[in-house]
């Protein structure tokens, strides 16, 4: 959401979408209208892409001695993935910093563990359980706030003021939250 208050164009962009695939009088969105919203479905990967839901997968152990890069990872060494490094890999994504939901429209780059760029439910053996809900409802939620109600930040705040920056542990989370006031649709 505080992308989207910060990109007022690509929230008004997504709104615009949710109406016309279902409609301005149409109380809520339904699980089988999210196939209906690429956009809706690439600001939710663009924003796991840049703010993953935990900077570190679940730590896994090397096998075997392997040469990577010129360095050598001994057997049984603990091996963490970062996330939150390869969501703004600037050899991976061309302006990384930069938050671009349209990377994804028309890109088959998806959430579930098969494409190394996009990683924010782990992958393989332990890979999350719960990705498939989570996705799910992280379209169903972000799409009915969206379709339901206008955002705006308090007191008049500019949105390009809005404090972005994170703070780690074993979850990511805004060092500020966010605060925005939801106006009702009329």
């Amino acid at each position: 959401m505080a992308e989207l208050v910060r990109n007022p164009e690509m929230m008004t962009k997504v709104q615009n979408e949710i109406e016309q695939a279902i409609g301005k009088n149409c109380a809520t969105i339904q699980e089988s209208d999210i196939p209906k919203l690429p956009y809706l479905q690439a600001i939710i990967k663009e924003t796991l892409r840049l703010h993953p839901p935990t900077v570190f997968l679940l730590p896994r152990k090397a096998d075997v001695d392997v040469e990577l890069y010129g360095y050598v990872v001994p057997k049984n060494a603990q091996v963490l993935v970062n996330l939150w490094a390869i969501g703004r890999d600037p050899k991976v994504w061309k302006n990384s910093e930069v938050f671009s939901p349209e990377r994804f429209l028309d890109c088959d780059i998806d959430y579930k563990g098969r494409d190394f760029e996009l990683l924010p439910f782990g992958a393989g053996r332990r890979i999350c359980p719960g990705l498939t809900l989570a996705y799910r409802m992280l379209n169903l939620m972000m799409g009915n706030f969206l379709h339901s109600f206008d955002w705006k930040l308090e007191d008049g705040m500019s949105p390009k003021d809005l404090d972005m920056d994170e703070k780690f542990g074993i979850t990511l989370q805004k060092v500020k939250p966010l605060q925005v006031i939801p106006v009702p649709k009329k």
